[in-house]
């Protein structure tokens, strides 16, 4: 992992590495306060020996005491001084307790030892130190002192006496917070790490490029408008998505500048990645530049046009492909100028062979000479083998990618099962791009150009509607002789299923 997509994945993860912190930092703040509070007092004993006057019996004198000094700290934290501490005092506790709050340290070269009492109580722990240190006086005398009597070996004195202490040593709070604060940033971004390891999806240009063998020609922002109205308004001023699905038009246009595709399909590897609301405003943007457009439904198995575009749905492409209805009579006019669309009508029992008959490769080809943009919404390509059957009939094919859904594994077999027919990869279209937060920064573009829009393509494609579309001389009305031709075709399929629900109640 490169400094790059480092800094990609706290970006993207920085939430994860956020409540880590906080959980650490609130760790530690637990600690705190349930630690229970230890105060420390301290003394210094120095430590002599009865010396000559001579330079060497005083060099002696002090090379003996420095020998004395590390066996002097054992019995500091010996149980013999424990005790006397404790009958001193008349401390309800044992030795071993009193053991345990006693450390004694020496410094090399020196005749110094430092004595440290930890306890509850700051009261009590001035008390022992000092009781403690006055004991061992008393006891290096007791065992320094020759037999017969005489002058001790050696002798301790209490150099430095224990002071009252007022704050505690333990919880050292600065010391846990600092801890857990960087505790739980390393934490954090470890974790900010493995998460983007084990995600499987789909999150940037890079990965998308890589696993199509394409480049994107398109970054369609997250709108939450788009679910309630698929069809968006081209129109609406500074619409950040209007202008997203005009940039996609323009490199479509550019794909291949002396025959670019004209028949094209929109497909995906799984549902709800924003395959038919591409497949919408794809058409839309190209009626808008003054094209004629024919949205066709090829998923026969869950068709979605006809109730986004509200339009009659009975009747439609598989209607044509079985025979019950001329193309010229199925085709709906939408509100939208210069927008045609071909419904998928009703469900057949048989989609996918429908959809490799000579007939559908006919009408593919018949309506491809009639207008000047045929686009295709196709089932999406892991589900069924419809989509790769147009789109081995098509220019080729847009595969549509959602941000942070998509699975690498998933788009890769849907590519496959396109290259396995034989079918173009136009390139790959990214959804639901985030506007804001760390993964923004793939869409940013797209703002500077809010309001900057293709204004002279904009000329004359008609205000927007009270429903929300364009409005011009065509949009809104629906031919007679077309509308009628849908509507009988359409009453003509709902006798046939009123006579087919007779049939089956005659035979119950």
């Amino acid at each position: 992992m490169n400094l790059q997509e480092f800094a990609r994945v706290l970006r993207t993860r920085w939430v994860t590495v956020v409540l880590t912190i906080i959980i650490a930092v609130l760790g530690a703040i637990a600690v705190n306060l349930f630690t229970t509070p230890l105060y420390q007092a301290s003394t210094r004993l120095f430590v002599s020996t009865t010396a000559g006057a001579s330079v060497t019996e005083i060099y002696q004198g002090n090379l003996f005491s420095q020998q004395r000094v590390k066996s002097y700290a054992e019995l500091v934290t010996g149980e013999t001084l424990a005790q006397r501490t404790i009958d001193k005092l008349g401390l309800d506790m044992s030795a071993g307790t009193l053991q345990a709050k006693v450390t004694a340290t020496t410094e090399a070269d020196t005749v110094l030892i430092d004595v440290a009492v930890l306890d509850e109580s700051p009261l009590r722990a001035r008390d022992i130190a000092n009781t403690l240190s006055d004991e061992f006086v008393s006891l290096v005398r007791d065992l320094e002192t020759p037999e017969k009597g005489g002058t001790p070996n050696a002798r301790v004195v209490v150099e430095q006496r224990a002071s009252l202490p007022h704050q505690p040593v333990v919880p050292k709070t600065a010391r846990n917070l600092a801890v857990g604060l960087a505790f739980g940033t390393l934490l954090g971004v470890g974790l900010a790490v493995l998460r983007d390891m084990l995600d499987n999806t789909i999150k940037t240009q890079q990965t998308l490029e890589t696993v199509t063998g394409t480049g994107v020609v398109g970054y369609i922002p997250l709108d939450k408008e788009l679910r309630k109205t698929p069809a968006i308004a081209f129109d609406a001023e500074n619409s950040g998505v209007a202008e997203a699905f005009r940039k996609l038009r323009t490199n479509l246009q550019f794909l291949a500048v002396d025959n670019p595709p004209r028949l094209i399909v929109i497909t995906s590897s799984s549902p709800s990645e924003g395959k038919s609301t591409t497949a919408i405003n794809i058409a839309l943007a190209l009626a808008e530049a003054e094209h004629n457009v024919l949205l066709i439904d090829g998923d026969m198995r869950r068709p979605r046009l006809a109730k986004y575009l509200d339009l009659v749905g009975s009747v439609g492409f598989s209607t044509v492909l079985s025979g019950g209805a001329p193309l010229a009579e199925v085709l709906q006019k939408t509100r939208f100028p210069r927008l045609t669309v071909l419904t998928a009508g009703p469900t057949p029992p048989n989609p996918s062979e429908l959809l490799a008959s000579m007939a559908a490769k006919n009408l593919l080809g018949e309506v491809r000479a009639q207008f000047d943009y045929v686009i295709v919404d196709t089932s999406p390509l892991l589900a069924v083998t419809d989509g790769a059957i147009l789109a081995a009939n098509a220019d080729g094919a847009l595969v549509v990618a959602r941000f942070g859904h998509t699975k690498r594994e998933q788009l890769t077999h849907a590519i496959g099962s396109l290259n396995d027919v034989g079918a173009a990869v136009l390139g790959a279209v990214f959804t639901m791009m985030p506007t804001r937060g760390g993964s923004a920064y793939s869409y940013n573009y797209y703002n500077y150009g809010q309001g900057y829009g293709d204004k002279d393509q904009n000329q004359g494609s008609g205000r927007e509607s009270a429903s929300g579309g364009l409005t011009g001389e065509s949009a809104g009305k629906t031919s007679t002789a077309g509308k009628s031709a849908v509507n009988k075709h359409a009453n003509k399929e709902t006798g046939a299923s009123h006579r087919a629900e007779s049939g089956h109640a005659s035979e119950n």
